[in-house]
């Protein structure tokens, strides 16, 4: 049964769309298949065992600690998203996590041998992943840009139209968000304290900007943000 649903998560995934149907049955021996809930840590960057994911189902934070113990959350991540040892060498200054934030998460992973192994196989391949891993890089960019550039109530608010751009459903200008982010989350998204969060979140809710609650987060008019 994993053996079938490996085979259609990668045929599914725009990185291996150039692979043939053998090829990519190939690749599924050398692909580990896991389920997770709300919760439950996926991977720790010091883990001894180098390897990449792939986000078939769910969504997870990727959360940076540093030297102090201090966490941020440099990622939220989807359907589709890739992580773990993306630059293909295990970098020992990096001191992060992923978490399960929905009840379901399914993952397919390789071991970075492997994987390295398959993009020299595959110069297609290869070029894809590049330009894959590029954009990804380009995003995290410019959302530090953002945060260094920017007050909690932007960053707040341009975190929030991201998101609605990502996932929200839109009917004309109203979009309605599945919040599986706790206010302590936002607030590490945004960099800055609970408090201040919870804050601006008051602040858009009594202008009537959006409606919170945590299971849902309603934009009446997504213009007006």
């Amino acid at each position: 049964m994993y053996e079938e649903l490996k085979y259609w998560y990668l045929r599914d995934h725009k990185l291996f769309w150039t692979l043939s149907m053998s090829q990519i049955k190939q690749l599924c021996i050398i692909t580990g298949f896991k389920k997770a809930k709300k919760g439950d840590v996926i991977y720790f960057s010091s883990s001894d065992v180098p390897r990449i994911f792939l986000l078939k189902k769910g969504n997870i934070k990727i959360v940076s600690v540093d030297d102090e113990g201090n966490e941020t959350i440099k990622e939220i991540l989807q359907k589709g998203d890739l992580f773990g040892e993306l630059s293909l060498e295990k970098d020992n200054e990096v001191n992060e996590y992923a978490k399960a934030l929905t009840d379901e998460v399914s993952i397919c992973s390789f071991l970075l041998s492997d994987f390295e192994d398959l993009l020299v196989r595959n110069p297609t391949l290869a070029l894809s992943y590049t330009k894959f891993v590029g954009l990804k890089m380009k995003r995290i960019k410019n959302n530090y840009a953002n945060l260094v550039s920017k007050d909690a109530k932007t960053r707040l608010i341009t975190f929030l139209k991201d998101w609605s751009e990502r996932e929200g459903k839109i009917e004309g200008n109203k979009v309605t968000l599945e919040n599986y982010l706790t206010q302590n989350d936002i607030a590490q998204i945004i960099c800055t304290s609970r408090q201040t969060a919870t804050s601006l979140l008051n602040e858009l809710e009594e202008k009537n900007l959006i409606y919170y609650t945590r299971k849902e987060i309603i934009i009446d008019d997504i213009n007006k943000l």
